[in-house]
């Protein structure tokens, strides 16, 4: 339906409201870059004069003519309505993608945990879930950004995307280095005062290997990041549901190959070439100022240049909690390295593309800082959702965390037991294993994503945009939540088990 008010300018400029009013109703059809609008949307024109009311003679001039156009319709009309089926459907194959990626990087910290190189210089180990969580903290929450420039059509040529692409790879090179250097340092200081010591060899190791890492693994999962997104508006699939598994798919086993490699290759080099690791460290922080630099000229990125560090740096440092947690758990259980990265890439998985997809829907909502509701609920009301109204209400979020909900028991079923397989399958996982295992899970889930909907929601109201601050604080929480439940899961197996602690296998 489209509404006008017009105002008499002569034939002329009734000739040219005839024109506006047949374009109005033209752009009512669904272009392909609002693929994801669906259902009736109202819109009324205005037409307003800027001229002086006051001026009677216009000496035959048409006036020039604001057109002022407001749309109308909830959230539901102006978002595709997306059935449980194709929502699973997008979801659940990335989901299966990444969550064998976290199997594999599972397996590979379980082999490495051995290695001279790990075993010598421990703050490694508690290095690992700050690096794993880059990809939550950068990559995803990149793959978020993204997305919500794709669905609103941001990234639709291809001078769009060669500028958000390149401003977007340098900002998160820029983030990485800092983060991987300020998280090295984080896991020594953790380190001296679990041990009343630091060597500086060891240090300039941690430090010179974390910046490698992070540096390598954020350009290679940027790049790939951004061509499933391209690729995502090209196929007509929805970028929020497929972006961040994606993007997790080949993080964990991408940062510990490199970590491993890295590592193993400046410990070897230890008291024959000292000079490499200082070199390391001291030409990436060089590099920085380039990375600011360049970042800061592109506009798509000068804004989370400036305030997109604390999201960053709060997560590293709950993911290095989670560190010093899954540092005392391996030496008290060797069998929990191998579900770390599983429990907590799934959850992380899970979460981010609730919060990608609730981050979408608020911007092609209402302006940021502006909570719109259909009932006009109090704005706390909308934010601060019950339990069971998350769950099992009936909006499109509620909807969501369902089928993500769904996904939690057989995606953890056929990941862990395609560990056991991988590890040999020579004993079978036990029935009491499983459910402890699965209780801890679904508890993680449960609560990200109930509490995904009340931090993104809150942010918004704040004028904070969740797709540079919500992934990085939620899946750094999945993390910490991951390590601790599965450390409360193998103590409780544990003393149930006649004190075995391969809890794993029977």
């Amino acid at each position: 339906m489209t509404r006008m008010s017009k105002k008499s300018y002569g034939t002329g400029a009734m000739e040219s409201l005839n024109h506006i009013q047949q374009s109005s109703k033209t752009s009512e059809t669904p272009s392909p870059s609002s693929a994801f609008d669906s259902g009736p949307i109202d819109v009324e024109l205005t037409l307003v004069n800027p001229a002086s009311e006051g001026s009677d003679n216009d000496n035959g001039r048409l006036p020039d003519i604001i057109a002022e156009a407001k749309m109308y319709g909830n959230e539901d009309e102006q978002q595709i309505q997306e059935t449980y089926l194709s929502i699973a459907i997008q979801v659940f194959i990335p989901f299966l993608i990444a969550g064998f990626g976290m199997v594999f990087a599972g397996l590979v910290l379980d082999r490495i945990q051995h290695w001279p190189v790990f075993e010598e210089v421990t703050e490694l180990v508690i290095l690992i879930p700050a690096l794993l969580g880059l990809k939550g903290n950068l990559e995803m929450t990149l793959a978020s950004r993204l997305s919500t420039h794709a669905n609103l059509g941001h990234m639709d040529t291809p001078k769009q995307q060669w500028s958000m692409i390149v401003g977007n790879l340098t900002l998160i090179q820029c983030q990485a280095i800092v983060v991987g250097f300020l998280g090295s340092i984080v896991a020594v200081v953790m380190g001296g005062i679990k041990s009343s010591d630091v060597e500086l060899d060891h240090a300039y190791l941690l430090c010179a290997s974390s910046l490698v890492t992070v540096s390598l693994a954020s350009l290679v999962l940027g790049l790939i990041t951004a061509g499933v997104i391209i690729l995502s508006r090209f196929c007509h699939i929805n970028p929020d549901n497929v972006a961040t598994p994606i993007a997790a798919s080949l993080g964990d086993i991408t940062s510990l190959a490199l970590l491993s490699w890295v590592a193993t290759a400046l410990y070897e080099s230890i008291g024959s070439q000292d000079w490499l690791a200082p070199l390391i460290i001291a030409g990436y922080i060089l590099a920085i100022p380039l990375w600011v630099w360049i970042a800061k000229r592109n506009i798509n990125t000068r804004e989370v240049l400036y305030h997109g560090w604390t999201p960053v740096m709060g997560a590293m440092l709950i993911s290095s909690m989670g560190g010093l947690i899954l540092d005392f758990m391996v030496s008290r259980f060797e069998g929990i390295a191998v579900f770390q990265p599983v429990i907590n890439g799934v959850g992380g998985n899970l979460v981010a593309v609730q919060a990608s997809r609730i981050s979408t829907a608020l911007h092609k909502q209402a302006q940021l800082g502006i909570l719109t509701s259909e009932s006009n609920a109090d704005e706390d009301t909308v934010i601060f959702i019950s339990p069971v109204a998350g769950f099992c209400g009936k909006g499109m979020h509620a909807r969501t965390t369902r089928v993500l909900m769904a996904m939690v028991i057989p995606g953890h079923v056929i990941f862990i037991y395609t560990i056991d397989y991988m590890k040999g399958g020579d004993t079978s996982l036990s029935t009491l294993f499983v459910l402890v295992y699965l209780c801890a899970a679904v508890m993680q889930v449960a609560t990200l994503l109930y509490v995904a909907y009340i931090m993104i929601h809150w942010m918004w109201k704040r004028k904070i945009d969740p797709d540079n601050s919500a992934i990085p604080y939620l899946t750094s929480m999945g993390d910490l939540l991951g390590i601790s439940l599965l450390a409360i899961a193998f103590q409780f197996l544990y003393l149930v088990a006649n004190h075995d602690p391969q809890l794993g296998d029977q």
